[in-house]
This record gives structure tokens, C-alpha cells and sequence, in this order.
């Protein structure tokens, strides 16, 4: 198949060639063949065009995984137009924030998400007219980027800035101009940084091509033109938007969209659809282990896709077992469109020297996975690990990892910083070794590293220590600033059900003292009702950070559930 420049050329030419095989399929009954997606996505286009919306004009998307989400998304990019997908959870002082920072000049919402649009746009009113912000700051940087964005609801409009769906896609699309430049961007994706706000990774026309054609490349292939592909990873996530979506279009598979996860619910909807690839993140998995009769309900299913968030080896095989199907993983970031290894790679890569993995043809057959590995490079996508003091580094020593390949990001949002540097390298700041076959496995983020009294403590390594007490369901690992130590290390535990919670954390502070340094120690435990997640369910330690800043600055007493 040749290389697309857009990823939206992929929906016309699996029109010209399957117009009525069904292309999308959503729970409660609506569907759309390739041939009805692409003339929604032609006159989604066209009507962002007789709206005023310009090549390189940012949308922000504001839905659920629904039809419209894809047919707005790929709209965009056929029209050249930069897309914004955003969590449809978000608050109205959170959207605020991305609107005036993105610039949008349009906004496509639905009835559910619509009343926090309008609450936003009304926030960003009134801090442009000089009115305090309740929920947190807009900053003057900020205020100069914001538009006066239209908002397209699907549902009923409330005003005169406001158009339906409907009527946006009331005409039919019409011929548009090539892509001339891979390099221009095409979704905007904000993404959790160090400081607990979001920054824009730019992600361009190439960089989401070149993902989608480096995933096709692996062999065997985790989708085939036949499959029927599981949507419940959100669209707005990278991992839903370009690995799932992404594939689908690739290779004209069928995706059911699934808006809310629900562990019996889902499974029903495999058995009734065949779903046979199950991309999921990990806690899904955790979910579904202690279901009765796992094996047969997932019965259809070939192949289970795991990412977002490291999925443990133990974890892996023992649903393997239970389920029946083969589970493998990966490894990905935003800023790399997302995917950047594989285990279904494991057996393809060959290790060189400087510690880089460059997968290569001619190795052995596919397949095999090395325990506890997130697999190894994608083809067409290197890695090596570094160090600040000695440079590359070799063998099994930890390092960050950084990434280079063409489906690398440009940078941040607005000016393209952050980006790889200028022999393409981008720092991933995920800390790793490479084993002797090119197989990746994670230690921890170099930003989450705990320096007590001038000793490294990686987080994972207390948790893997601690998470298997009893009476423990869960738990995260942060460090805090400490007078005497520097960093000192902090435990947030969630507790099984109708487990004393000192006890618990009895429990954890000496087991913690017979397997870990004494510095490694948590000098706190805390247990926790439970843990703050993403929408993929990774857990959220910047949230838990900002829990022990404001406990810093006494404006959050000490909870009474503590050891120490």
C-alpha cells in the first residue's frame, strides 16, 4: 500500500476500494460504511470551510468516542485544519485554559460536553475583561492567543456563536488541495507536564503517518484487514487516537466505539460484535481477571494490546492463563505518536554497541516475549539509553531513554520547544535498560527519581517491595522535600476492602524494613480511599505532589492515616 501523506487519505481510498464494508460501528445501533465515512469526512471539511476555518486553524474536539469524534477529527486533517481532541471530562476552568493557549477557532461538542464549553468560553470572557478566575489562573501569555471560537453542538444551540452538527455537515464535500508539506502540523494533544499543567505536543502530518505505517510493519501484525477492533481507549489519548483509530484506517479493519468502559458490559459487546483485537489499558485487565468464565467470554478475541502504562509480568501471564489469549505490551509517549516498542517485536531487534536497538529484517520469527520487557523497537524507530556523567551507556546499567524515528513530535506548543534535538534524539525521560536482544524494560521517570541524603531511590522499586503485602490493593510511590534528607520518601496506599488502615501501613513499614535500604524507607504512609488517574487509568503522581505541597504550605491538615 503506498505511504499516505494525511492520515485522511486513508478513509477515500478504502472507500474506492470496500464502499460498503462497515467501517464503524457504536453502541446503541449507529454505523457508517468507508463509503458514508468519507463523504461525512468531505463535508465535515467543506463545512469547517464555509465557517471560516482555515488550513492551520486549530478545532477542538470535545466528545466521547462517537462517530462525530471521528468524523470531525478527520475532517480536520482533510481540510488541513489543526485538531484539538481534549478529555470530554474536563472542567470549564481546565478547557478555558486550553482554548485560549490553542487558540481554537472552533469548538465541536455535544450535549453532554457543551454546558462546560459555554462555562469556559464565559471564563475566558470575563479574564480578558479583567475579572478574577475562580478555579485558577489564565496568564497573560495565554490571553493574547485566545479567540472568539464558534461552537458546533451536537444537540440543540443556545446561541448566536453556536451552530449544530447538523448544519455543519449540511453539504457535500468537494475537491480539496494536496497536502504539500508533511511537516505542517496536524493535532495539537495536551499532555500532563512536570509542573501539573498541560502542554501541546505538535504533533505533524508525518509524525502520525509515520506511526501508523512503523505499527504496519511489525510482524506478525497486531491488526488484520478482517479484525473487529475494540474503541473503548478514548479517542482524545494519543493511544486511542492514532494506535487504535490509526490501525483501523490503516488496514480498513472494522472499530466498535465503546464510550464508557464497564467490565460486564464490555465483555458482552466482544461476544456479540467478535471483537477479536482488544487494545485496553492495563487496569482493564485487573478488571476482568476475576470474572467467571473468562475464557469462554472472550472467546472471539485473538489478540490483547496493552499500553499507556506498564503492564507487570506476573499480571500478563496470569490473564493470559485466564483468558486464554495471547496479551503482549508496549511502550509509547505522546510526543512519539505514541507507539515506539513492542513484545511482538521482542524477536526482530539486534542490539549494537553504542546501546542502540534498531529493528532489523532477517531475525527470527516474531512473537516471543522476554518477561517483564516492554519488547523492543518498532521498525524504523531507534533507541539508546543515556547518562548526563558518562554519555551512552551499554549492557543491562539504567538510563534514560531517548527515541529518534520520524514519528517524533516538533515540540511544544506554540514555538516547537522541547523537541528532538538536532541528530534527531528526543529524551523521553523514562529510565531503562536494554537486555542482550534488544528488549526494553522500564525502571522508572527520571523526573519521579528520589535523592535521599544523595542516594538515587527509584519509586518502582519501593513499590514492587511494598505491593504485595496483604491487605494492599494499590500504590504510589513520591518523594517529598525533607530538612535533614533533602527527599524523603512518601507511600500513598489503598487498602483492600475492610482492611484496618493502621494496620496496613504497619504492614508496609516492615516489610519495607526487612527488603529495602534504610534510606529507601518511606518515612510516610499514607492509606488512601484511592489513588487519582488519567482516563487510561494511569496514576496521576503529580496530583498526589500537589496533595504535599499544599500539606507543606498547612493548606491541607495531616491526615490521621499516617505512619511515620
Amino acid at each position: 500500500m503506498p505511504r499516505p501523506s494525511n492520515v485522511a487519505d486513508l478513509v477515500a481510498d478504502a472507500s474506492a476500494e470496500s464502499p460498503d464494508k462497515l467501517a464503524l460501528v457504536e453502541v446503541g445501533g449507529r454505523s457508517l460504511t468507508w463509503s458514508q465515512l468519507d463523504d461525512e469526512v468531505g463535508r465535515t471539511a467543506a463545512g469547517l470551510g464555509r465557517l471560516g476555518v482555515r488550513a492551520g486553524m486549530r478545532i477542538m474536539i470535545v466528545l466521547g468516542n462517537r462517530l462525530e469524534f471521528v468524523t470531525s477529527y478527520l475532517g480536520a486533517l482533510s481540510a488541513q485544519v489543526v485538531a484539538v481532541p481534549v478529555n470530554p471530562g474536563s472542567t470549564a476552568y481546565e478547557l478555558a485554559r486550553m482554548l485560549a493557549d490553542s487558540g481554537a477557532r472552533l469548538v465541536v461538542a455535544d450535549d453532554d460536553t457543551a454546558p462546560a464549553v459555554r462555562e469556559a468560553l464565559a471564563v475566558l470572557d470575563g479574564a480578558r475583561a479583567g475579572q478574577p478566575v475562580a478555579d485558577g489562573e489564565l496568564e497573560p501569555e495565554l490571553l493574547a492567543r485566545a479567540q472568539d471560537p464558534r461552537l458546533v453542538v451536537i444537540g440543540e444551540p443556545a446561541g448566536a456563536q453556536e451552530t449544530t452538527y447538523d448544519d455543519l455537515v449540511a453539504e457535500p464535500g468537494g475537491p480539496l488541495p494536496a497536502l504539500q508539506d508533511p511537516e505542517s502540523l496536524a493535532v495539537l494533544l495536551y499532555t500532563s507536564g512536570a509542573s501539573g499543567r498541560p502542554r501541546g505536543a505538535m504533533l505533524s502530518h508525518r509524525a502520525l503517518v509515520a506511526n501508523i505505517e512503523q505499527v504496519a510493519a511489525v510482524s506478525p501484525p497486531m491488526i488484520h484487514g478482517d479484525d473487529v477492533v475494540l474503541g473503548v481507549l478514548p479517542l482524545f489519548h494519543v493511544y486511542g487516537l492514532n494506535a487504535v483509530l490509526g490501525g483501523v484506517l490503516r488496514h480498513r479493519a472494522k472499530l466498535v466505539l465503546v464510550d464508557r468502559f464497564d467490565p460486564e458490559g464490555t465483555l458482552d459487546l466482544i461476544d456479540d460484535e467478535a471483537v477479536s483485537v482488544v487494545p485496553v489499558a492495563p487496569p482493564v485487565l485487573g478488571y476482568w481477571m476475576p470474572v467467571e468464565g473468562l475464557r469462554d467470554r472472550l472467546g472471539p478475541v485473538r489478540l490483547v494490546l496493552s499500553g499507556s502504562a506498564p503492564l507487570g509480568a506476573e499480571v500478563m501471564d496470569r490473564f493470559s492463563e485466564a483468558g486464554g489469549v495471547e496479551v503482549h505490551q508496549g511502550y509509547g509517549l505522546t510526543e512519539a505518536a505514541p507507539v515506539v516498542t513492542s513484545t511482538l517485536c521482542s524477536a526482530r531487534t539486534s542490539g549494537d554497541a553504542s546501546g542502540t536497538a534498531v529493528a532489523g529484517p532477517g531475525a527470527p520469527a516474531a512473537g516471543s516475549r522476554s518477561s517483564g520487557s516492554v519488547g523492543a523497537a518498532l521498525p524504523g524507530i531507534e533507541l539508546r539509553l543515556v547518562d548526563e556523567h558518562t554519555g551512552h551507556l551499554e549492557g543491562d546499567d539504567p538510563g534514560e531513554i531517548q527515541v529518534r524515528g520520524d514519528n517524533l513530535f516538533s515540540g511544544y506548543w506554540p514555538d516547537g520547544s522541547g523537541g528532538p534535538d538536532a541528530d534527531g534524539w528526543y529524551s523521553t525521560g523514562d529510565v531503562g535498560y536494554l537486555d542482550a536482544d534488544g528488549d526494553l524494560y522500564l525502571v522508572d521517570r527520571v523526573r519521579e527519581l528520589v535523592i535521599v541524603s544523595g542516594f538515587n531511590v527509584y519509586p518502582s522499586e519501593v513499590e514492587d517491595a511494598v505491593r504485595d503485602v496483604e491487605g494492599v490493593r494499590e500504590v504510589a510511590v513520591i518523594g517529598t522535600p525533607d530538612q535533614e534528607t533533602g527527599e524523603s520518601v512518601v507511600a500513598y496506599v489503598v487498602a483492600t476492602d475492610g482492611t484496618d488502615a493502621a494496620q496496613v501501613a504497619e504492614a508496609v513499614r516492615e516489610r519495607a524494613s526487612r527488603r529495602l535500604a534504610r534510606f529507601k524507607q518511606p518515612a510516610r504512609i499514607e492509606v488512601v480511599p484511592e489513588l487519582p488517574r488519567t482516563a487510561t487509568g494511569k496514576i496521576q503522581k503529580g496530583r498526589l505532589r500537589g496533595i504535599e505541597r499544599r500539606r507543606r504550605l498547612a493548606l491541607l491538615e495531616q491526615p490521621a492515616a499516617m505512619e511515620t
